[in-house]
């Protein structure tokens, strides 16, 4: 069967919690829907963290990042949305999640949030 967009973002053991030590994933295929239009957006997320116990499994997050298509958000909520889930999913020493929008009515827009 092929794989369904979800919610559920999973956590793997990190196996040198007692090091610091960057990760980064990117994805310039993120799709959501504009929510006063229902247009869709277009956006490249880019996600860095400092893991503790955990990191994110990444079949996880882009079925996760997949689930958004069809919901409607701003572009600030989108970010700090993200963000929220991933911490509340991994608990991270730090995270940023930049999404960074394709024009739209002559608008740029790169959306930067931050945990702690």
């Amino acid at each position: 069967m092929p794989s369904q967009p979800t919610k559920e973002l999973l956590a793997v053991a990190n196996p040198h919690p007692g090091r610091n030590y960057d990760v980064r994933c990117d994805t310039p295929e993120f799709t959501c829907l504009c929510p006063l239009t229902g247009q869709p957006d277009f956006a490249t997320v880019r996600i860095s963290y400092v893991p503790d116990q955990s990191l994110v499994e990444l079949k996880s997050l882009k079925l996760y990042l997949w689930s958004y298509r069809n919901e409607g958000g701003f572009h600030e909520d989108m970010t700090n949305r993200i963000l929220d889930d991933l911490v509340a999913a991994i608990a991270p020493r730090r995270m940023t999640v930049v999404t960074d929008w394709l024009i739209r009515g002559g608008i740029h827009t790169v959306v930067e949030a931050s945990h702690p």
